[in-house]
């Protein structure tokens, strides 16, 4: 399956020990978890924080969630493409017209 996936970083988080230079430029590593399944109470589908190496994950190290990741496309189940519905602005439930009652979140 294909996803069309928009992200966002607050850059001002980043750990710029982590960055690493590249043939073109220095580069920071991130890691983006997304779930098309279910979606925050802010439209979001994920998050995403800078790479965490095996040996500090052993160590517990955590790093700061620097940002979060929206689908807004998906590649229908047929092979044909299908658009993901955006909340609509609605001053009477909070930003989104189409939310169910009951939420599993």
């Amino acid at each position: 399956m294909r996803l069309g996936i928009n992200l966002s970083i607050d850059v001002t988080k980043l750990d710029k020990s982590r960055f690493y230079k590249g043939k073109k430029g220095t580069y920071a590593k991130l890691t983006c978890f997304v779930d098309t399944e279910e979606t925050s109470q802010y439209g979001d589908n994920g998050t995403i924080t800078q790479e965490v190496s095996k040996e500090d994950r052993e160590n517990g190290v955590k790093l700061p969630i620097l940002g979060n990741a929206k689908v807004f496309w998906k590649d229908g189940q047929s092979g044909q493409q299908s658009q993901v519905r955006q909340p609509q602005q609605n001053n009477q439930n909070n930003g989104y017209d189409d939310v169910p009652d009951s939420i599993p979140f």
